[in-house]
Order: structure tokens, then sequence, then C-alpha cells
């Protein structure tokens, strides 16, 4: 009777279910100095693209928060477990000793069975993802949970596997989790409409280059991971604005205002306007030379959701102006480009290369981790225990090394502008 109650449950909700309202857009961001983040999950998680990207825009955009990041997903994960051991063995290894005052959990790709609807098999995983949930409030008391909505199977750019596609298979789960985390009174991120939105804009665009954005259907690469981590900073109210500087010329003089930033030394050299910026944050390191990224951002609103960095000049003559930064040109512009304002973001500025190489030891780090969890902890866990011991400390040495050079690397340094009459 439960599995036909749930199974009923399920397909009355679906029809009705509604998108959550949006979070205000003065709401704070959801972390917090101190927390401790676990983001747990199967190999779409084990990846480390959705979960690195999010780490390096927390990093980046807040560099004085202290927040820690450890990434525990396992391919092939279900909300039994998986490779990695039953569920119990999997939380009480990978989650809970983390002491983590966040944990965020992606599952149901393999759950679902890559097959239609099925009651039962339904069943396992709604009575599997309640359990994780009691297990993690019992075990975690005050922690936050967001829930997220699995990820889409790709039945855009190709022909679905059967009618209707895996992916409304997907989304009805996604329906269980978001009631799940209601009635829990749990936060829910969902990783599923707005990358299916931007995979059918990319497809529009780029039928070819589209089918990579996923490339097994499955697991995205690092374009279709980028939007799902915008999708899980949108719903931690993430800012999308970097630093804002608004610099106006008048025949003798020039005035800077700024948001998120201190500017010093504004004066006119040879009648136009040099400054000096120190920002609050770097821009959010999105690697566009990779045509995967540059396809994800061209079908989807990630630069202006997450990476906005705007400078504007008013008062210029007409004509073509080169910007640089510490004496090296970042672009070309005419006046009226300056005047309706150049977002930095996507400019090759100093700050840019700063935040790129914090995700490069973001990336290092949970290399670092990974290497530690599923080479040493794991398969040598029947081993001599203070050996095994002396490694894991070893490791979590060299761990905490990186993780201090990548938050030294995101603190944001001055940087002196000036703009100067493109040579004819």
């Amino acid at each position: 009777m439960r599995l036909a109650r749930r199974a009923a449950w399920l397909l009355a909700f679906f029809p009705a279910f509604a998108a959550p309202s949006a979070r205000a857009a003065d709401a704070p961001f959801y972390l917090k100095d101190g927390d401790r983040v676990v983001f747990y999950g199967d190999s779409i998680t084990e990846q480390r693209l959705y979960t690195t990207f999010v780490e390096t825009y927390v990093v980046t955009r807040f560099p004085k928060m202290d927040v820690t990041f450890v990434h525990s997903g396992w391919g092939g994960d279900r909300v039994t477990g998986g490779g990695g051991g039953p569920i119990d063995v999997r939380l009480e290894r990978d989650v809970f000793p983390y002491r983590p005052t966040v944990v965020t959990v992606m599952l149901g790709m393999n759950d679902a069975g890559v097959r239609p609807f099925d009651p039962k098999t339904f069943e396992t995983f709604a009575k599997g993802y309640e359990h994780i949930v009691e297990s993690a409030k019992s075990h975690l008391p005050g922690v936050r949970m967001t829930l997220i909505r699995p990820s889409p199977f790709d039945d855009v750019t190709r022909e679905p596997l059967f009618k209707d596609g895996y992916n409304s298979v997907l989304v009805r789960y996604g329906d269980f989790v978001q009631e799940l985390a209601k009635k829990n009174g749990l936060d829910v991120a969902d990783l599923n409409a707005s990358v299916v939105e931007a995979t059918k804009k990319a497809f529009a665009l780029d039928p070819a280059n589209a089918k990579n954005l996923n490339f097994d259907r499955v697991h995205p690469g690092p374009g279709g991971q980028l939007l799902m981590a915008a999708a899980l900073l949108r719903a931690w109210n993430a800012p999308g604005l970097v630093s804002r500087v608004e610099v106006k010329v008048d025949k003798d003089s020039v005035s800077v205002d700024g948001k998120r930033t201190k500017v010093s030394d504004a004066k006119l050299v040879d009648g136009l306007p040099s400054w000096t910026q120190l920002d609050d944050a770097l821009p959010f390191p999105i690697d566009r030379k990779d045509p995967m990224v540059e396809l994800a951002v061209k079908s989807s609103s990630v630069v202006h959701d997450l990476d906005r960095q705007p400078l504007k000049v008013s008062g210029l003559a007409e004509g073509e102006y080169v910007l640089k930064v510490d004496d090296a040109p970042v672009g070309t512009f005419t006046a009226e480009q300056l005047e309706k304002g150049v977002n930095l973001a996507t400019q090759p500025t100093p700050m840019a290369a700063q935040a790129a190489a914090v995700h490069q030891l973001t990336l290092r780090h949970n290399n670092v981790h990974y290497l530690r969890w599923r080479q040493v902890q794991v398969p040598l866990a029947g081993d001599d225990p203070a050996l095994v011991d002396k490694a894991l400390k070893a490791l979590d040495e060299v761990e905490a090394s990186v993780v201090k050079q990548q938050r030294e690397a995101a603190q944001p340094k001055p940087h002196a502008f000036a703009l100067s009459r493109k040579a004819k």
C-alpha cells in the first residue's frame, strides 16, 4: 500500500508542480563565515567541475570569508550507496567526520535506471533519500542542506531513448526532492531546468557542438557544469556584481565613483583619466577560450548573473581609446562603448589572470584531497592504522598548504587604470 500511495502522490503532484519563487534580490548570500561545505553525490559530483566552479566563485567573490569545501562524489552512487560502500558507510566516512555546516546532495541519475518511470524504483529512491536527510539531521544538528534536483540527461541534442525521454523521469524525481526539502525545512536547487533551457539555445546556435556540452548525455563537460554551478549559486543568492566604477570627465576635472571598490589618485593626464582601483573581490574566472564554455556562456545568463564588473567612462570626445591596467593594454573601445559600460570581467585584465590562478589552486587542493580519500584512506583501510594515519595526516598538511596559497592568491590588489587615444 505504501508503494501505491507514494506513486499515486507523485503522479498527482507532478502536473501541479510549480517552481518555487526566486529569493529576494537583496537576500544575503547563503554561505557564511566559518561554514564547512560538503558536496555529496555520484559521478557527476565526482567530476569536480560544478563543485570547483562554485568554490572558486566563493573564494574570489568573498576573499575575506573563511569557508572550507570537501567534494565527496562517488561514481555510480545511488541513495543506497554504491562502489564506496552502503549509504551509511558513505555518510559516516565521507560526510559526517568533516562536521559540515552545509551539505549539498545530488543523486538520481543512477537511481532512476535510465528507463521509463517505474513506481518500485521510485519507492527505493524516495525511501533512501528520506534516510539520507534523517541521518544528516541526526548526526549534524543545525546542518543546512541544499537538496539538488538531478541534473539533466540530454534529450535535447539527441533523440530520446523512449517516449518523453529519460530526463522527464529525472524531473519527476526532482519534484520529489523539491517536496522533501519543503517538508524538512531544507533548501533546494534546480540544476536541471536552466541547463535544459541553455542546451536548447546552444543547440539552435550550434547543433554539432551543443552535443559536447554533455558528451555522453549524463556527464556534462566544463561548459555544461558551468551552467550547473550557476544554477546552484543562483539558488544561494550569489551576487553578480564584482565591482562597479563610473568615471566622469569634465573639461579640466575628473570624478570617479565606485561600488565594492576603493578608488584613489584620480587625475587627468593629457586630458584623459587615470586612477588607482582596489576592488573588494576578483572576477569569476570563466575560461572562454574553451569553445564549449563559450557556447554555454552565449546560451545563458551566466555572465550577467555572476560576473559583472562594469566600467563606465563619460565625457570623452568621439574616437577610440586604449584601456591600460598596470601599463598593459586590456582592450580598445569607442567613446560610445565606454559610456555605455565595458564589463571588465570579460576582458584580459590582471584581475582575471589572478582569478584564473586561484582556480588552479582550487583544482590542486581538490586533487590532493581526492588522492588522500580514494587512493589512501579507502583502499588502505585494512592496513597498519598507524602508517595509514601518518600518510593521511601528511596529505592533509599538503592540502592545507595549497588552500592557504589559494586564499592568499584570492586577495585583491590595487591596479593602475589609464585611458589613452588609439594611435592612428
